[in-house]
C-alpha cells in the first residue's frame, strides 16, 4: 500500500467516511463491531504511513487528527461500550492496542 492510499484509507475510517460504507469509528460510535477486515486494513495502512513518514519533520493536520481518533476516541468508545454491556468481539481490545502501538511508532518516528 502506498502513502496516498494509506492516508485516504485512514481518513475514510475516521474523519471522511465514504458514502455507502461504514467507517471503523462509526461502527464503534454505534456500539457495533468493526467490519471484518477493517482492523487488518487499518494496521496495514498505518504500517505504510509509518514507513512513508520516516524522518519527516511534520504530519499534516487532518492525518494527525485521524491518528488521534484512532487511538484516543476508539479506546474511549470501547470502554464506554463495555460500561453499557456492549458485546465487543473478543480480540477488539488487543486490536485497539495494536492500532495505538502503530500510531505511537508514527509519532515517535520509529521503524517497525
Amino acid at each position: 500500500m502506498d502513502f496516498n492510499t494509506a492516508r485516504r484509507f485512514v481518513l475514510a475510517q475516521t474523519l471522511m467516511p465514504v458514502a455507502g460504507q461504514t467507517s471503523f469509528i462509526d461502527c464503534l460510535r454505534q456500539g457495533k463491531a468493526p467490519v471484518p477486515g477493517q482492523v487488518t486494513s487499518l494496521l496495514l495502512a498505518l504500517k505504510a504511513l509509518s514507513q512513508a513518514l520516516q524522518n519527516e519533520p511534520t504530519i499534516e493536520r487532518s492525518l494527525g487528527h485521524a491518528l488521534f481518533i484512532l487511538t484516543y476516541e476508539s479506546r474511549q468508545l470501547y470502554l464506554q461500550g463495555q460500561q453499557q454491556q456492549v458485546e465487543w468481539p473478543p480480540l477488539l481490545d488487543e486490536d485497539l492496542t495494536r492500532i495505538a502501538t502503530a500510531v505511537r511508532r508514527i509519532w515517535a518516528d520509529q521503524a517497525e
